[in-house]
């Protein structure tokens, strides 16, 4: 089961991130646009690394606090928990 949960947030992580490039591009080129409710649903669903590191990577949303905290705060959560699924032992936290 924790393999399956690995693969679907590194799957998840990669697709948020493209969304995020994809979503500045397209805001150069002035053209249509990813729904900020999409990128906030990739980000929650699991895409929380990707979708912060491609924020970051891309200069995209960076100007808005919301994003800036919320896409911090997920990919933190993900980030622990990734590092719970893979057996690292982090303070507080004992694997049952």
């Amino acid at each position: 089961m924790e393999s399956v949960l690995v693969s679907w947030i590194m799957f998840m992580s990669i697709w948020a991130f493209a969304a995020m490039g994809y979503d500045k591009n397209q805001a150069k080129k002035k053209q249509k646009r990813i729904p900020e409710r999409n990128l906030w649903l990739l980000a929650l669903l699991g895409g929380g690394i990707g979708a912060y590191i491609g924020m970051q990577m891309f200069r995209h949303k960076t100007r808005h606090t919301a994003f800036r905290v919320g896409f911090f705060v997920i990919a933190i959560a993900y980030g622990i928990g990734l590092l719970y699924l893979l057996g690292v032992n982090l303070p507080g936290l004992t694997k049952v």
